[in-house]
């Protein structure tokens, strides 16, 4: 059964892994990757990446991507937002932000020193303009 708008929003709001997936180069399949990411219910879903990454370059040529996030307990539940990239913007000072939205207090000092080896970050934004989603109960 498919979840309402407000479901669907809270879902997206939680700190889940997501699956990134944007079109391809010709004759590759889409790119479809793991990544953190933030939502606010009504606002702009935004990730994080490299400033000189594969994905970077392929999120500007197709200028949209789709987030899939799933869980499979209490009940197996997804929701997938597809929508326009809405602008991109150096992200290097939004790396504590996301980091401290996975990782428990202990570890992100550690992670950040780790994320700094990794060059340059850019946060790009995407408005969520499609939905997909559904709660399958206890199946």
């Amino acid at each position: 059964m498919a979840l309402p708008l407000e479901e669907r929003q809270e879902f997206l709001a939680r700190p889940h892994i997501g699956a990134l997936a944007v079109a391809g180069a010709p004759g590759r399949a889409p790119l479809n990757v793991p990544i953190w990411y933030d939502y606010t219910p009504g606002g702009e879903l935004w990730v994080l990446t490299g400033a000189t990454s594969r994905k970077l370059e392929l999120l500007k040529a197709a200028q949209r991507f789709s987030l899939m996030v799933q869980v499979l307990e209490p009940t197996i539940r997804y929701v997938t937002a597809e929508g326009p990239v809405t602008r991109i913007e150096p992200g290097d000072a939004l790396v504590r932000e996301m980091a401290a939205r996975y990782l428990p207090a202990e570890k992100l000092e550690g992670y950040l020193e780790y994320a700094q080896s990794h060059g340059e970050q850019v946060a790009v934004y995407m408005r969520p303009e499609q939905w997909l989603s559904a709660d399958l109960g206890s199946v």
